[in-house]
């Protein structure tokens, strides 16, 4: 709708015109400030800039009146441009709300070391990514989804190590723990499938630590597919770091050549701190392994050999000091780091009856993302998860997520939908009987309702730009209560008003539905 608004002003104006939310509803839908940017080019006040562009768009259909305001133009849209808009958009659902944007991007995350089940940390950046790949399509955007798997370091022999000790102990062996391990009972359960398939006698030689490191891994990968499918996440990619580092001699070399490079105190060097970073950083240690980062710096190095128009990583908080590193070596690679983008996803702190939730006993000292599912289901956890932006810390009671009233965002959301279901039903009618009704003359609270309805594909599309999709859960609680407020207010049924509003509650419904789905839920029909 903005759109439309904007191509139709632009076709008037002959000029790109920025559109703003009016302060008060009351000076209408849009307002533009451009008369305050042509001043000095025109040598008038902005005042009778603003009285000579009012003018000019006063002829247009879109609206029913045009006013200047002190420098700015405002515009309220006509009822007959948004009853046309609506019934487009009810006749259009997969349209509704997208884009033409083709930009191709490469968003990696989750990215957790294939060591243990995903946590809820895990879970936070993981409902992020998908919420953030599903709205950027839905614009037009070519996404890739990708999981970079740290199986390089020494956390996987440790995670080969864990199972071996666990495994010998339930043979009855004497097994002495060292400092750091993995625990938990999942390490257990993979013990006990350990020793079924290899026998009891390939846990008598230390030498077969990495092969069940291996085993190990993979039985994590296949966990953590498992605990995303859950929560109705899939990746197009899966990167392992392990089988990257056979390039690092030819991405060292590309360093050496532009300049990146220096040994010292028997370590190799990136000159880091040249392009932002507080201090250099060591990518090869005395010993001669690559560090983690030499690691990061290989797979963003064949990240930008792919030809991607932006790179999307979504890391957790603690790895922030992380991405001067990271972007100093895309730099002298001699790629544009400012094609990176990586978006921080805060802790997340879990209450349960007003308590401290309890950590996993399987997991050993978290708190599991599967458990939180299967307590909660997976529509809560993305909705209260994308509820606050990504990079501030968020707690909620899991308990609050069973209530079926407004204190439950997701109930709360679903009942409007349900409720304009329901109502449709009882009428005895169906979206074929109403989908061409005209809406106009209607009151101010329809009107009102009408155009917030409508407003969905400008939610999605600052969302989407700002990466801040709370935008669009606040978005559909406003719009829910909005429409609960509409229901107690004004009867709908038997009215002569009736299929006037039932059409405005089916726009209510779409935009809801379509902003739920690209949050990865499902809306319901039925409470």
């Amino acid at each position: 709708m903005k759109r439309r608004v904007q191509e139709e002003l632009q076709k008037i104006a002959k000029r790109s015109i920025v559109l703003e939310k009016p302060k008060e509803k009351k000076f209408g839908h849009y307002a533009t400030p451009i008369a305050f940017a042509l001043a000095k080019e025109l040598r008038k006040s902005p005042m009778q800039i603003a009285d000579e562009l009012a003018k000019s768009f006063e002829e247009s259909p879109l609206f029913e009146r045009v006013e200047p305001i002190k420098g700015y133009v405002n515009f309220k849209l006509s009822e007959q441009f948004m009853s046309d808009y609506a019934t487009w958009a009810l006749k259009n659902e997969e349209l509704f709300g997208s884009d033409e944007q083709s930009e191709r991007i490469l968003l990696e995350f989750v990215s957790a070391n294939p060591t243990g089940p995903l946590h809820i940390g895990h879970a936070r950046g993981a409902v992020i990514g998908e919420a953030l790949s599903r709205i950027g399509r839905h614009l037009g955007n070519d996404i890739s989804k990708e999981y970079y798997i740290n199986d390089a370091g020494n956390q996987i022999y440790l995670l080969g190590l864990s199972i071996f000790l666990a495994a010998r102990e339930q043979l009855g062996k004497n097994v002495t723990w060292p400092e750091e391990y993995y625990r938990g009972d999942y390490i257990k359960d993979l013990a006990k499938e350990a020793i079924e398939e290899f026998g009891e006698e390939f846990f008598e030689e230390e030498s077969n630590i990495e092969q069940l490191s291996e085993w190990g891994k993979e039985k994590m990968m296949d966990l953590i597919r498992s605990n995303l499918a859950a929560v109705g996440i899939e990746f197009d990619s899966f990167v392992s770091e392990k089988s990257l580092y056979s390039k690092w001699d030819e991405v060292l070399h590309i360093l050496k050549e532009h300049g990146a490079i220096y040994e010292k105190d028997g370590k190799v060097w990136l000159r880091s701190s040249e392009y932002g970073d507080e201090k250099d950083r060591v990518v090869v240690r005395e010993d001669g392994r690559p560090t983690y980062l030499a690691g990061d710096i290989i797979y963003h190095w064949e990240k930008f050999q792919r030809g991607y128009d932006r790179y999307i990583n979504i890391w957790g908080a603690d790895h922030h000091g992380y991405i001067a590193r990271v972007k100093a070596a895309i730099k002298f690679l001699g790629y544009d780091p400012d094609k990176l983008e990586i978006i921080l996803a805060q802790m997340v702190s879990l209450l349960k009856g007003g308590e401290p939730y309890r950590m996993s006993k399987r997991a050993g000292n978290f708190i599991l993302m599967s458990e939180v599912v299967e307590e909660i289901g997976a529509d809560a956890l993305k909705f209260i998860f994308l509820s606050k932006k990504s990079d501030t810390h968020l707690e909620f009671d899991v308990d609050m997520l069973k209530n079926e009233d407004s204190s439950n965002p997701v109930y709360y959301i679903n009942y409007a939908h349900a409720r304009i279901n329901s109502v449709l039903e009882k009428a005895g009618k169906s979206v074929e009987d109403v989908i061409d009704v005209d809406l106009t003359n209607l009151n101010e609270d329809a009107k009102d309702l009408l155009f917030n309805a409508l407003l969905l594909p400008e939610v999605l599309e600052d969302a989407f730009a700002k990466r801040e999709l709370q935008r669009l859960t606040d978005y559909l609680k406003s719009l829910a209560a909005q429409l609960h407020s509409f229901y107690n207010k004004h009867k709908v049924i038997g009215t002569p008003y009736e299929e006037k509003y039932l059409k405005l509650f089916l726009v209510v419904a779409l935009s809801i539905r379509v902003g739920l789905r690209l949050l990865g839920i499902e809306a319901k029909y039925k409470m």
